[in-house]
């Protein structure tokens, strides 16, 4: 089934029409939103964006990034012509509708065919001729989907330049990883932006298209890389080893980032045992952990540091930096542990492939849970964020600086999740831009 198109196709003859790009100046005290990566964990991402867009739905969001899943949701967000209630509502709907088949080919033949071109590549040594190889699972159904829900136009999502030139957005960044040259690359499309660039890793100002959300989005060796240009470009998180930095570069001085990883206590961790050698679904689940949902944590230790450095020093001694506040939330469940509850549900060869892996022998199934692209798991992660959403509320509010008396008030009770020293995960300080 494919998604219903609300919002309207914009050629660039529409958009000429419109008149050049938004030049008002910059606030001081710009928002972004930051939304990592975790496969189909970015539902959790959408259940605490329906709590903030039900409560404040005319919210302005200057500034988005994204990265893998959240590159799919930040696209969503910065092309939608509706207010932020009415574009976080239709990813709730597309979202909540999602299928295995809408994200890549599950049927026997395709699967049964890529593993075999997998393993007749490693047998033949290279010295047959020998089937390319690109990914365990062809996407061709995911861009299919994106392409339509986005009212892409000829690949471009111009809803994002529509936005840029009323106003309603400053900046959206899509982060990708060049298979090439092994740099982190962040495609940014904006007004008033300056590019960066560090060691191993740049910014690229262009005109979003689907393409960039397909690359970003590609999960090593389970999805297709992508061709951009003369390089081939997959999942961004791999070489991100700052994931607060897109939305600092681009003004950010106030940042909500929304983590799809739970942050477990030493004894959970031990419950996860598993019996005999690990499995390779074990290995690869705590390796994708490591690349693509540590770096936001290790991300928000070094801004702290940072923080209680510069409230040593007075104003005049900071060379420019300007404090940023923001909040981390992430999930108060165990996402991939929740995943295993629904595994039997899956499409049944694509269900036989993960059994291969080991994804049953393992308490805490992580490559299950980004794989997991099943609607009732989907719906479950949205209401999750929902409800740490509200846990949370009057922390996301400050942040905000909107009128608490704006927001009901949230349920009372523990907020859901730890973090790293056993407090609050959602971090609260003053960072310099980096």
């Amino acid at each position: 089934m494919r998604p219903k198109i609300r919002i309207p196709r914009l050629t660039r003859q529409d958009l000429d029409r419109m008149g050049p790009l938004d030049t008002s100046p910059a606030s001081p005290n710009e928002l972004a939103l930051v939304l990592t990566g975790g496969g189909a964990r970015g539902a959790y991402q959408v259940g605490l964006l329906r709590c903030l867009g039900r409560r404040f739905p005319d919210l302005n969001v200057p500034i988005i990034t994204g990265v893998s899943a959240g590159a799919v949701n930040a696209a969503h967000l910065a092309s939608h012509h509706g207010n932020f209630g009415q574009a976080v509502e239709e990813l709730t709907g597309l979202w909540s509708e999602l299928t295995p088949e809408q994200v890549f080919r599950a049927d026997v033949s395709s699967l049964t065919w890529n593993v075999a071109r997998w393993g007749f590549r490693l047998l033949s040594g290279g010295l047959v001729p020998a089937p390319q190889a690109r990914g365990l699972v062809d996407t061709a159904p995911l861009r299919a989907y994106l392409e339509e829900s986005m009212a892409a136009i000829e690949g471009e999502i111009t809803g994002i330049d529509y936005n840029l030139r009323r106003g309603t957005l400053k900046a959206v960044a899509i982060s990708t990883t060049s298979y090439t040259t092994g740099q982190n690359v962040v495609w940014v499309q904006g007004r008033d932006i300056k590019l960066w660039e560090r060691a191993n890793r740049k910014s690229v100002k262009t005109a979003i298209r689907v393409d960039h959300v397909m690359a970003s989005a590609a999960l090593p060796l389970m999805f297709p890389a992508v061709c951009i240009g003369d390089q081939w470009y997959g999942d961004g998180g791999i070489r991100l080893a700052a994931p607060l930095s897109p939305a600092l570069h681009l003004g950010a001085r106030r940042v909500l980032a929304v983590s799809t990883r739970f942050d477990q206590s030493r004894a959970e961790a031990d419950e996860y045992e598993v019996a005999g050698y690990p499995p390779p679904a074990q290995v690869m689940g705590v390796l994708m952990n490591s690349v693509f949902l540590d770096l936001l944590d290790q991300d928000v230790m070094r801004l702290e540091r940072l923080n209680r450095l510069l409230d040593r020093l007075p104003p005049d001694q900071r060379n420019g930096m300007s404090p940023v506040r923001f909040v981390v939330m992430r999930p108060s469940r165990d996402l991939s542990k929740l995943a295993a509850e629904f595994e039997p549900r899956l499409p049944r060869a694509f269900r036989f492939m993960t059994g291969g892996l080991g994804a049953r022998e393992t308490g805490s199934p992580d490559l299950l849970a980004m794989m997991m692209f099943q609607p009732d798991y989907l719906r479950a992660l949205i209401a999750l964020g929902e409800e740490d959403a509200e846990q949370r509320l009057d922390e996301i509010v400050e942040l905000l600086d909107l009128e608490a008396a704006s927001a009901p008030a949230a349920p009372p009770g523990e907020a859901g999740a730890r973090g790293s020293d056993g407090g609050p995960s959602g971090f609260r300080t003053d960072a310099p831009a980096g």
